[in-house]
């Protein structure tokens, strides 16, 4: 990689409400974002809900890139 390589984020979330997060449904989240090329660069748990957020990110390639201009431009 290098300093001009550009990235997408994503934050995905765990649990909520009532009840928390299994250590079972992470793994698969986290498994499942892993083969999917999102890289988990934190993880945060929320005391106020029992939500665990992870958030992830993977290199942003050329077509991602062109269908979020297209969107935004309304193609």
């Amino acid at each position: 990689m290098t300093d001009t390589d550009k990235w997408e984020y994503l934050v995905e979330s765990y649990g909520g409400g009532i009840r928390s997060a299994k250590a079972e449904e992470i793994q698969a989240g986290l498994n499942n974002l892993g083969e999917q090329g999102w890289e988990v660069i934190a993880v945060h748990q929320l005391n106020s809900n029992n939500k665990i957020l992870a958030v992830a990110k993977r290199p942003l390639t050329d077509s991602v890139q062109k269908r979020r201009i297209r969107e935004k431009r309304g193609w």
